[in-house]
């Protein structure tokens, strides 16, 4: 796996330079030889010390992989994200709010996806939030709950990554951490964290990785993964969040792969299936789950039985969330259709 790899290049590196070669033997009288090889065994010792607490570092920042028990069962494995519902979520944040359809809360989306499909996890958007206080936490924990549900991803909005602006990477770290905090509250196994462009700013990979590894380290103390999307074409081409998720090699940095995004900007299939496979070779805990991008006018569709096998293939473990393109379609008769459609790839994967 790419990350244990990665820890062992890490710990390799520190290591560099302890060796295991006997020490050289002069001809000296007894009492140096003896002064010498005291002081060689303190110097050892030192040195062992030395190594041992770097290694201590290196093992608690990279080592330990996410800590969660993933479910078996087909249905137990689905979610429902809250984009598709946008236009009705009454939120502050809510761009997308369509004032002519019936409104709902946060509050009641948990009760409406566990009533209405039968499923129990969902993963909302923070742009849907009534509030991002203690109190409104707490309520939509309590809502959560008495739906028997789990928040098993939260989507954050865009922030700038690869600013050149130092302050502005650091507002970017500052708002990721906010919300892992959220997150721990809501008893959340991971957030997913768009990354904004700069205007006249080409994507970079040292830079994002870079706050992100600030982000993810923080992740890490608290168990919260960080995943990357592959979403806009410009900020976040999956070929790049590889890079950068690659050349950081903290596990709690993890890809999130969608299946129809990378069919933008021109509609090319083949290279949305190469996007998605090395997205799944990186992924933890969350994918989302769509038979189809509308962009501009166009629709691209996509081969969802190709991108299950790509799935089972990868060897992943989580869960499968719903993202249908509601500009296709009623966002509710759509989600129950490609509900039906997920759980019977994922019984054809439990047939021996």
């Amino acid at each position: 796996m790419i990350f244990k790899e990665t820890r062992r290049q890490s710990v390799g590196a520190v290591t560099a330079g302890i060796t295991s070669d006997p020490l050289p033997i002069h001809r000296t009288s007894h009492r140096m030889q003896a002064a010498r090889d005291i002081s060689s065994r303190r110097e050892f010792l030192r040195t062992a010390a030395l190594a041992s607490a770097t290694l201590g570092i290196v093992h608690e920042l990279f080592a330990s992989e996410p800590r969660i028990e993933f479910p078996t069962k087909p249905r137990d494995r689905l979610a429902v994200t809250s984009w598709p519902f946008r236009a009705f979520l009454d939120a502050p944040g809510n761009s997308a709010r369509n004032k002519s359809k019936d409104g709902m809360a946060l509050i009641d989306f948990p009760g409406m996806i566990a009533s209405r499909f039968g499923v129990h996890n969902i993963n909302p958007l923070s742009a849907h939030f009534g509030s991002g206080d203690a109190w409104y936490i707490d309520k939509l924990r309590s809502a959560v709950e008495k739906a028997g549900s789990h928040l098993v991803d939260l989507g954050l909005s865009g922030r700038a990554f690869y600013h050149p602006a130092p302050e502005k990477r650091a507002e970017a770290v500052a708002y990721g951490k906010r919300w892992i905090d959220i997150a721990v509250s809501l008893g959340c196994p991971s957030v997913r964290q768009h990354i904004s462009g700069a205007p006249g700013v080409k994507a970079d990979v040292n830079l994002t990785a870079e706050s992100l590894g600030e982000l993810a380290a923080y992740g890490a103390k608290r168990n919260v993964v960080v995943n990357l999307e592959n979403d806009s074409p410009f900020s976040e081409d999956p070929f790049f969040l590889m890079a950068v998720i690659d050349k950081l090699g903290n596990p709690y940095l993890r890809g999130l792969p969608d299946f129809a995004n990378s069919m933008r900007p021109d509609g090319d299939a083949e290279r949305n299936y190469k996007a998605v496979a090395g997205m799944f070779q990186r992924a933890f805990n969350m994918c989302h789950v769509k038979e189809a991008y509308a962009d501009d006018g166009r629709t691209y569709k996509v081969d969802l039985a190709r991108l299950f096998t790509i799935a089972h293939s990868s060897g992943y473990r989580g869960y499968f969330s719903m993202e249908v393109d509601s500009v296709l379609g009623d966002p509710y008769e759509s989600t129950l259709k490609l509900i039906q459609q997920t759980l019977s790839y994922l019984n054809l994967e439990k047939r021996p």
